[in-house]
């Protein structure tokens, strides 16, 4: 029977999940207990790749711009913050019941669940009581609401004066510092800050490997504006934003900026756009850019009883600032980057004599998201070659990140090196003692040349540009 286009998508999912196990990407978290639901641990490379992906994120929306600075805001905040947010009254999703096998469902989300599944997630629902269990096929319950923020206490004694919540998004912790940083940094409007860190949503239903989970990290920016600046500063966000997927190697036809109207938009903003990546499992959101208005500030100023308004040291006018908002996932990224990387060769590319000639996989991240730059590979593991190549390796560490590999054939290596998305292979063979050069493959072009061992790292800083 001829796979559909469903089948080889669903199948290119499990067996991208399958490579991040067997390569020490990411693991089922608490495996040895039977693992817990929708909760992921990042191992060596994957946490290399998260880093890089943070690191590069820092680099373009915060530390190369003037007009932004950095937080790292407390995970546990005061309930008031999420009261004057909105969060403790209107943070919730639809929660429905099977009444015959009792599986609980996001109402919204029952479309994603099992062979109801659309090729698109914003396609128009049917009416809920059409709808059936997607696991039994059993009537639902009627939808009621189900707050997301995880509450706990803080202190020793439980009771309702010691509740608090954790974060369900990083913004809290850069509302309430504003006048922190305008006081301390002297920031003139427009201005913004940047956070990455943890938050935590108590979702109904999880989906997607890591696309949607109870604990993740975010990439978030928000930038205060003047309000008449406001459609100027969103123009140029989408810009950035755009060429932030570029960089982390998102084709332009593998996205779309979806125009989120009306109802659909969160009550406090003014616009929204949705970047939605065409996953595997189907076409959801990846990032989101939303015009906030003045709704934060506002708000904690109310609820504070803190002033929160902003003079123009030149023209001396007195307002609120308003808010642009990108907003995006580390994991999300990281799942993205991975699905846009990973690459299928029939018969495999190759050339040395004992290379199986089956399908190969290559990961072709960004050089510059790669969790491992470069391997280093002694033609044999004969005594002569080895303190050479672990000369090598030492030298090359502290610029890059290295894997030392003299274990099986050369092809079997070149491969598990393509399999994690290494860009450089050096080899070292017995020509090398006496010419003192080396091998450099590149992963995508295979091309190979002969480089002097003392211009190694200068080779390799200028190709990794």
């Amino acid at each position: 029977m001829a796979k559909t286009k469903k089948n080889e998508s669903i199948e290119k999912m499990e067996k991208l999940v399958s490579l991040l196990k067997r390569r020490g990407f990411i693991f089922q978290s608490s495996e040895i207990y039977g693992g817990l639901s929708a909760a992921y641990d990042y191992g060596p490379l994957g946490v290399e790749l998260k880093n890089n992906i943070k690191k590069a994120w820092w680099k373009m929306f915060v530390a190369d711009r003037p007009d932004m600075v950095g937080m790292d805001a407390a995970i546990i905040m005061h309930p008031k913050v999420w009261e004057a947010s909105g969060h403790i009254s209107n943070f919730s999703d639809p929660l429905v019941d099977c009444k015959k096998c009792k599986r609980r469902y996001r109402a919204d989300h029952l479309l994603s669940a099992d062979s109801l599944s659309p090729e698109y997630d914003k396609a128009k629902a049917p009416e809920l009581k059409d709808v059936k269990c997607p696991e039994c096929g059993g009537d639902l319950t009627d939808s009621r609401n189900f707050n997301l923020m995880f509450k706990t206490h803080m202190g020793p004694v439980e009771d309702e004066g010691s509740e608090v919540y954790l974060r369900p998004e990083t913004a809290g912790g850069m509302f309430v510092n504003f006048k922190n940083v305008v006081d301390t940094m002297r920031m003139r409007v427009p201005f913004g800050m940047g956070q990455i860190g943890k938050a935590f949503r108590n979702e109904i239903t999880t989906e997607n490997f890591i696309f949607r989970m109870r604990e993740f990290e975010q990439l978030e920016v928000e930038y205060f504006i003047n309000p008449k600046d406001w459609k100027k500063h969103f123009e140029e966000w989408l810009n950035i934003m755009d060429n932030w997927c570029a960089l982390i190697g998102l084709k332009k036809e593998n996205y779309e900026k979806v125009e989120i109207k009306g109802d659909d938009r969160a009550f406090y903003s003014k616009r929204t756009v949705d970047f939605e990546y065409k996953y595997p499992f189907g076409q959801k959101e990846l990032y989101g850019l939303a015009y906030r208005t003045d709704y934060d500030l506002t708000q904690h100023a109310k609820f504070s009883g803190q002033d929160m308004d902003y003079t123009d040291p030149v023209t001396r006018e007195k307002y609120i600032p308003h808010v642009i908002e990108p907003s995006l996932g580390v994991d999300r990224s990281v799942l993205a980057c991975l699905v846009e990387a990973y690459t299928e060769i029939e018969g495999g590319r190759s050339t040395t004599t004992d290379a199986i000639k089956d399908m190969e996989v290559v990961l072709k991240l960004p050089y510059a998201l790669a969790p491992v730059k470069v391997a280093i590979l002694p033609l044999s593991k004969k005594e002569t070659l080895t303190p050479l190549a672990r000369k090598i390796q030492k030298d090359l560490t502290s610029s890059f990140a290295c894997m030392y590999d003299e274990t099986s054939s050369i092809g079997k290596r070149y491969r598990r090196q393509d399999e994690i998305g290494t860009p450089f292979c050096i080899t070292v063979d017995f020509d090398s003692l006496e010419d003192n050069a080396v091998t450099v493959r590149d992963r995508d072009t295979m091309e190979q040349e002969r480089i002097e061992i003392s211009k190694l790292e200068g080779y390799i800083t200028e190709k990794l540009k």
